[in-house]
C-alpha cells in the first residue's frame, strides 16, 4: 500500500470508531479486550494518535520518556469531552501525516521504507483494529475492511512485530503455522521454534523480506503443522486475536492456535 492508501485508511478507520463511540456507553464492556470498557479503548487511542502525531510533527529522532509522553498527550477528558477530545487527536495525526515530507527523518520501530511510511501505516493498523473493538462495545460488527488493508496488516504483524526478538511467540519443539487468506495473493509461513519467529513469504523474492522474514520462491506450501485459511480481513483480525476459530478453516494442529493466542502480543514500541 501507498502512504497516502494508509493515511485514507487512518481517516477512514478513526471517524468509524469515533462514530461508535458516540452512540454507545463508554461504560460498555470491550468484548475483544474484556479488561477495557469503551472509555479505555477511546482514551488509548486517542493518546496513541497524540503521541504518533509528535513524532511526525515535531520530528523527534528518539524514543520520548514518560514526561514527554505526558506533554504530548496532555490531561485526559472527561466523559463528556471524550469523544470530541478523540476526534481533534485522530484529525491532528491525519493532518501531521499528509502533510508530512517525504524525507521525514524522525524515530520509528519498525522496519519501512521511510519513517513517513511506518507511521502512515502502523497508525492505519492501530485504529482499524480498535475501531473493531469499538464496534464489539456498541454491539455490531460495523463496515469490512478493505482486502488490501487486511493483507498489509497481516504482513506487518507478522513480518514486523512478531518477528521481533522480544515478541513471545515461542515453542520449545519447532511447529509451523501457515497463513493463506482466499482473497488476495501471497501467504506466510510461520516457523516458530525457541529462536524469534522466521517468516517465510512463499515465492517471494528478496524485496519481500522483513524482520525475520525469507523469501521462499522453492517452498513446499503442503505440511505445515497448521493451515489458516479465510478471506484476509477475517485472518487479519484473528490473528490480532479479534475473532474465534470458527471464523476460518484450520486444517491440522488447533493447539498452535492456542499457542499463539497465549503468547502473541504487541507493545507500542
Amino acid at each position: 500500500m501507498e502512504i497516502i492508501e494508509h493515511i485514507d485508511a487512518l481517516r477512514r478507520e478513526g471517524t468509524l470508531l469515533a462514530d461508535a463511540a458516540a452512540r454507545t456507553d463508554l461504560d460498555a464492556p470491550v468484548p475483544t479486550c474484556p479488561d477495557w470498557r469503551l472509555r479505555d479503548l477511546v482514551l488509548h487511542t486517542g493518546r496513541v494518535h497524540r503521541w504518533a502525531a509528535a513524532y511526525v510533527r515535531d520530528g523527534h529522532r528518539e524514543l520520548l520518556d514518560a514526561d514527554g509522553e505526558r506533554a504530548v498527550m496532555g490531561p485526559d477528558p472527561s466523559d463528556a469531552g471524550l469523544v470530541d477530545w478523540f476526534r481533534g487527536g485522530h484529525a491532528a495525526l491525519v493532518e501531521a501525516l499528509a502533510g508530512a515530507p517525504a524525507g521525514l527523518d524522525c524515530w520509528s520501530f519498525l522496519p519501512a521504507p521511510s519513517p513517513l511510511a511506518f507511521w502512515a501505516r502502523r497508525q492505519a493498523h492501530e485504529t482499524a483494529v480498535h475501531r473493531f473493538d469499538a464496534d464489539a462495545a456498541a454491539g455490531a460488527e460495523g463496515p469490512r475492511v478493505a482486502a488490501g488493508l487486511a493483507l498489509d496488516g497481516i504482513d506487518e504483524l507478522l513480518r514486523g512485530f512478531m518477528a521481533r526478538s522480544r515478541a513471545r511467540v515461542r515453542s520449545e519443539q519447532p511447529r509451523t503455522l501457515l497463513v493463506q487468506p482466499t482473497d488476495g495473493p501471497g501467504s506466510w509461513l510461520l516457523t516458530i521454534s525457541q529462536e524469534p519467529l522466521v517468516v517465510t513469504v512463499p515465492g517471494g523474492t528478496a524485496a519481500d523480506r522483513g524482520t525475520g522474514g525469507e523469501a521462499g520462491a522453492d517452498l513446499t506450501l503442503t505440511g505445515a503443522d497448521l493451515t489458516l485459511t479465510g478471506p484476509a480481513r477475517e485472518l487479519y483480525l484473528l490473528l490480532w486475536n479479534r475473532l474465534p476459530a470458527e471464523r476460518v478453516r484450520l486444517t491440522g494442529d488447533r493447539s498452535l492456535l492456542g499457542l499463539w493466542r497465549e503468547t502473541a502480543a504487541v507493545n507500542w514500541s
